[in-house]
């Protein structure tokens, strides 16, 4: 959250994170309630864990195409992951410094779903017939982020929206919302104790007010036990579809990841941890119940779908 440099990656990321602040008003409702208690001084002091997108595996689209926008500001592919039930493959970015954000993109595997939810898919998309990130000139970032919040496709209908969440709710969200921002994530961790607990930390939320995803419980827990995740809740947005039609639908969220240190550095003073010190990459479980910050399951909690 820290875009002090002036960087072109860092200008990238201001471009993407301001418009996601914008429309999510946890993230200042959470900010406010963390300098209130004394957490941290201003905004600026939070530590981004990560940021997250959602695509659409089809031609000139999905992970080959995003990543090379971060691949071509020093990010690194590393783990691949597959979550079977959910249809989707993902893999995360490594920084070029410690100070920016890891990166997680999913991408939907289309050609695993009905043939009707796949009509609708390639109705929307049949007309990209290049890659749209290969037009993009890195060397201008604030084109670059604000690349992120432009319609590659024509809105869809209402109709189209809710037969895709039937079948796919990540895949409803993504044919509304293309590739904005998903979520950032809190890095609980970096925070004063007793806070840098993230059991602890999901108390404070609650009393704020903030409704945590339970896909899984509100803490989703490594194998290991050295990553430890929750989120909030998604909460509904004014959507306008198709010829002018509008309904509320499920938006953007915030994440919150505690990383422990790795069995070697236990013993270490906590204040000497640094982040290769601590519990790297993602987990799949943990990720899977993480998507379901915007599923009507979670969403229904604080409101309900209507036109």
């Amino acid at each position: 959250m820290q875009f002090n440099d002036n960087t072109p990656l860092e200008i990238v990321l201001k471009a993407i994170f301001d418009p996601y602040k914008e429309s999510v008003t946890d993230v200042e409702t959470i900010s406010t309630a963390m300098i209130r208690k004394g957490l941290i001084n201003r905004e600026e002091d939070i530590i981004n864990d990560h940021i997250a997108f959602r695509t659409l595996g089809v031609p000139n689209l999905g992970i080959k195409s995003l990543e090379k926008i971060f691949l071509a500001y020093g990010y690194q592919r590393k783990d691949a992951f597959y979550f079977e039930e959910k249809k989707l493959d993902a893999y995360w970015y490594a920084p070029p410094s410690p100070k920016y954000p890891r990166i997680f993109i999913s991408e939907l595997r289309v050609d695993d779903l009905s043939q009707n939810a796949q009509s609708i898919i390639r109705k929307h998309t049949q007309d990209i017939v290049k890659d749209p990130v290969d037009a993009l000139d890195f060397e201008k970032p604030k084109e670059v982020g604000e690349f992120f919040y432009q319609p590659l496709w024509e809105a869809p209908t209402v109709d189209d929206f809710l037969e895709l969440g039937k079948e796919s709710e990540y895949t409803a969200w993504v044919i509304y919302n293309r590739y904005y921002l998903n979520h950032y994530t809190i890095s609980v961790h970096a925070l004063p104790e007793p806070y840098n607990k993230l059991e602890k930390f999901n108390a404070f939320l609650e009393e704020t007010g903030i409704v945590l995803n339970t896909a899984g419980g509100k803490t989703k827990t490594s194998k290991d036990g050295l990553l430890k995740q929750s989120s909030s809740v998604a909460k509904m947005v004014n959507a306008t579809f198709a010829n002018g039609e509008q309904m509320k639908i499920a938006g953007s969220y915030v994440e919150f990841a505690e990383r422990l240190p790795l069995p070697e550095f236990q013993a270490m003073d906590k204040s000497l941890l640094k982040r290769e010190h601590l519990r790297e990459g993602f987990e799949s479980a943990n990720a899977d119940k993480i998507f379901e910050s915007t599923y009507d399951e979670q969403v229904k909690k604080t409101a309900t779908y209507h036109s």
